[in-house]
């Protein structure tokens, strides 16, 4: 009766020995065919420099009184002022000799701000995509 008790019981040691021989096989494979493979080599594409050089952004300037005055600062930077027929005239211009071509606005601080938003639609009207504000540091 003791014999059949003792041979119910659940075994609790595992024998581990069969792992460890197929944990070190596996060590010997991965150790012989891991310096046998290349890592892929990538042929990237070359590029020189850019031909074209960056263009001066252009500034404009909205005065106290709500008048425009354009700089062109790639033609010497000399303040011209202008109507809203004439800015539109020769941003037309400018976006025909770069599409790129990047306008700075520059309004004083007393004008109202929606001045600022009308200039600034009327820039993305005529599709110029870089716009940005010039303020002074302090």
């Amino acid at each position: 009766m003791n014999n059949r008790r003792a041979s119910l019981q659940p075994m609790s040691q595992i024998n581990v020995v069969p792992y460890i021989d197929v944990m070190l096989v596996l060590l010997v494979i991965f150790m012989i065919t891991a310096p046998l493979m290349n890592p892929g080599q990538i042929d990237l594409p070359s590029v020189g420099k850019s031909l074209a050089p960056p263009v001066a952004p252009l500034e404009l300037i909205i005065k106290k009184d709500a008048t425009l005055a354009l700089n062109d600062r790639s033609k010497g930077g000399r303040e011209q002022v202008v109507s809203r027929e004439q800015l539109l005239a020769l941003l037309k211009q400018k976006q025909e000799q770069n599409s790129q071509q990047a306008v700075v606005i520059s309004a004083d601080k007393s004008v109202r701000y929606e001045e600022v938003i009308k200039v600034m639609d009327m820039l993305q009207q005529q599709n110029i995509k870089k716009v940005g504000l010039l303020a002074r540091t302090r």
